[in-house]
């Protein structure tokens, strides 16, 4: 393999829209090689008050020159002129993941620091949630290549985006009951200004922000959208000031911060309330779940089917990093919420259809990686999590522990019998002959030829069993 096609190999499939710079990863470190203007820019940019004062807010990514790093062929258009090395992000994650409440910090974090760029004579090439990630609860900006100089004259190059992948998902799941996941999943550039209209009622428009960040952007783009006028260049001979992009900035930090998602309940969020365990049962189930964390000592946990993320909690007192995924968006948001609350950054609460996880995204599918490539777990948690999958999911039980078995980590999975009240109230929706497999003894027997069994647990007078295991 020669230095071209090796240094290829370790480019970051996503980060190919900026010219001026590209990440690459090599041996579990990040690193982000600049050209002669992003290097530049850099480095003024570091020399900055504004530069550390993010750093020790914990509002951008650790950042630091790297010397001696051998990169093959250059993956930029020109000669590398500096490589810079980031700190880790413990598991990358995507807006289409987050709640209404982490999409919200994060377009407050993205707003805060445009305000403070273009104050500080800085400002972002662009608008992206795809510049922001969560390290627990924490929202954390990491393109570090999108600062450059501020440009006297010129408007906020971003707003555009900032509405269709900030604002626009905000507005429509606050206001209309629309999640806004599965629209940025089905479009990578998010909710243009026309589509946001169309969501809208006549009602709506009355609500602030809607005339002039919808209605108007709306027209104004239906207008210019042929036309080869300089806009830019009028705005600047008209005598476009900063202080109008930090206006319009602080104008819709207001409006994002009073955005609330509409509903406070859903199907699983009281689960707590109707679990059918009984307290000596439920302790005996976090005694069990904890003393497999200890024994397996992971870096990695994924808790899928997470709820109100009791054993993630659990979890994170032994393992490096848990990422506490559910397919109820109102449960995980409640968990972000508390997590908030606590400052914590050892758990990453994701909204994660298990049977319908994350595909490849974007340019050839390789701009936004399957949730599986992100950072496989050493150790994860199904706990009352089978009988949805099986069930409610119809995934046969020997495809979810392939599935398993294919993540290569060791595995703590809870089996409720058909006689269970939550497996059985699953079951009385289906034909008698739907789930021929759903049986403890093939579940024992699928288990038995993927994983070597190491614990187990009954509960429930013999209605469900808790088992860990490893791959074999």
């Amino acid at each position: 393999m020669d230095e071209q096609t090796r240094a290829a190999a370790d480019l970051e499939p996503g980060s190919f829209r900026d010219p001026d710079s590209r990440v690459l990863r090599s041996e579990g470190r990040i690193f982000r090689v600049l050209s002669e203007r992003g290097f530049a820019d850099w480095r003024a940019f570091a020399a900055s008050a504004l530069f550390a004062e993010l750093i020790d807010e914990g509002k951008l990514i650790g950042t630091r020159e790297a010397d001696g790093v051998e990169l093959g062929a250059s993956p930029l258009h020109g000669p590398v002129a500096g490589v810079l090395e980031h700190d880790l992000v413990p598991f990358v994650s995507y807006p289409y993941e987050w709640t209404f409440g982490m999409l919200r910090a994060a377009a407050l974090l993205q707003l805060e620091l445009v305000r403070r760029s273009v104050e500080a004579g800085w400002m972002l090439k662009d608008s992206s949630p795809y510049n922001v990630q969560f390290v627990g609860a924490r929202p954390v900006f990491v393109d570090v290549g999108s600062f450059e100089p501020l440009r006297e004259g010129e408007p906020w190059a971003g707003y555009r985006q900032f509405c269709m992948l900030f604002l626009y998902p905000l507005m429509l799941q606050a206001w209309r009951d629309v999640p806004f996941q599965p629209r940025l999943r089905g479009a990578i550039e998010g909710i243009s200004p026309a589509e946001a209209r169309n969501f809208l009622s006549a009602r709506d428009l009355f609500r602030r922000g809607v005339l002039t960040d919808v209605v108007l952007h709306n027209r104004l783009e239906r207008r210019y959208a042929s036309s080869t006028r300089d806009v830019k260049g009028e705005l600047k001979r008209a005598g476009f000031r900063k202080e109008l992009i930090v206006a319009n900035v602080g104008r819709l930090e207001r409006l994002v911060s009073r955005l609330r998602p509409p509903r406070s309940d859903s199907t699983w969020s009281d689960y707590g309330l109707t679990t059918t365990y009984s307290d000596d049962d439920a302790a005996r189930k976090r005694r069990f779940v904890a003393d497999a964390v200890r024994a397996e000592a992971p870096r990695l946990v994924w808790d899928v089917g997470a709820n109100e993320g009791q054993h993630s909690r659990d979890a994170a007192e032994t393992a490096e990093y848990v990422v506490a995924m559910d397919a109820d968006a109102v449960v995980v948001d409640r968990l972000y919420g508390e997590l908030t609350g606590e400052r914590a950054e050892k758990i990453l609460p994701l909204v994660v259809n298990v049977v319908d996880p994350s595909p490849g995204l974007g340019w050839r599918g390789l701009e936004r990686q399957p949730l599986h490539e992100r950072g496989r777990p050493d150790l994860t948690l199904c706990l009352a999590l089978l009988h949805h999958v099986s069930i409610s999911g119809n995934v046969p039980v020997a495809s979810f522990l392939d599935w398993l078995r294919d993540l290569g980590g060791a595995i703590v999975i809870e089996f409720p019998t058909p006689e269970d009240p939550m497996a059985a109230r699953l079951l009385a929706r289906k034909r008698s002959h739907d789930h021929p497999d759903y049986r403890r003894d093939w579940f024992e027997r699928c288990l038995e030829d993927r994983f070597e069994v190491l614990d187990s647990i009954e509960l429930g007078a013999g209605t469900r069993f808790i088992y860990r295991a490893r791959p074999r």
